[in-house]
């Protein structure tokens, strides 16, 4: 267990906030996910106070790296326009929410099989993929302050090679639906070395969007949401159908996300949450 003091970190809303589709709050004060092959539970003690079912390594290693702990997080909320009244209730409202430095890989997988589905939605889905070719990981015996996993048995999403052994027929049979051409186009390209994770990460924010959007399947939601939750591109402010809705709603058809381009993707979750739970 590794105990820490985070400020500006809320679990179960960052759960909740739809920028992942694998971490979920148990109850109201623990949160679990599973996340670069490995499950981990999140006890909130309180004021502030975090205890992690890891060790300080792999908090230092991965965690901490995930839950974009080296952002201040005050000072980009601080940067907004105050005559933003809606901005600034989402602020409000939705305080403790942090990106997430998620897996390329994975983010994009999950964002192909997201559109157009609701979020439980796509949570099952990419469980059910998850669990057609990722590695089991039994659910951890855990002592206060955490409590008992959801399940006694996880899967950590599948590498890239083990999703290259999945046929046309696997993915039809978790509901992937006309996705699963696009899911298998994904997968060649990552497989066949078309397209690394490393190679993505060195391009423009421009280059990069061009090499998405280049993928079948992937348009300019998915390439959006993908470069915001697996690239960290935090200026990239991905339009759903929410967030058209807040556009239409506060803003005259158009956020101007131009006059944030380093913190944008930031402020879209905090809208999106707000959106969502209690606008």
């Amino acid at each position: 267990m590794y105990t820490k003091h985070i400020d500006f970190f809320d679990p179960i809303k960052i759960a909740d906030s739809g920028q992942a589709f694998r971490i979920h709050p148990i109850d109201s004060t623990h949160t679990e996910l599973v996340a670069f092959g490995k499950y981990l539970q999140i006890a909130d003690l309180g004021n502030n106070g975090f205890a992690f079912s890891c060790d300080e390594d792999e908090f230092e290693q991965i965690w901490s790296n995930y839950f974009d702990l080296d952002r201040d997080y005050k000072k980009v909320v601080k940067s907004i326009d105050n005559k933003d009244k809606f901005l600034k209730d989402s602020i409000a409202f939705g305080e403790g929410i942090r990106i997430l430095k998620q897996d390329v890989f994975e983010t994009v997988i999950s964002y192909i099989i997201s559109q157009r589905r609701s979020i439980p939605s796509i949570t099952t889905c990419v469980d059910r993929f998850s669990a057609l070719a990722g590695t089991k990981i039994k659910a951890p015996g855990l002592d206060k302050p955490f409590i008992k996993p959801s399940k006694n048995v996880f899967y950590a999403f599948p590498t890239v090679k083990q999703a290259s052994k999945l046929t046309a027929g696997e993915l039809n049979d978790i509901g992937a639906g006309y996705r699963t051409a696009y899911i298998l186009s994904a997968i060649d390209d990552f497989n066949s070395g078309k397209l690394t994770p490393e190679g993505l990460a060195a391009l423009s924010d421009d280059e990069l969007y061009e090499a998405l959007t280049s993928m079948y399947g992937v348009g300019t939601k998915v390439a959006n949401c993908v470069m915001l939750f697996g690239f960290h591109r935090v200026g990239r402010f991905p339009v759903d159908v929410w967030i058209k809705r807040i556009e239409d709603k506060y803003y005259g058809g158009h956020f101007e996300a131009e006059k944030y381009p380093d913190t944008a993707g930031i402020l879209q979750q905090f809208m999106f949450y707000f959106i969502r739970n209690g606008a």
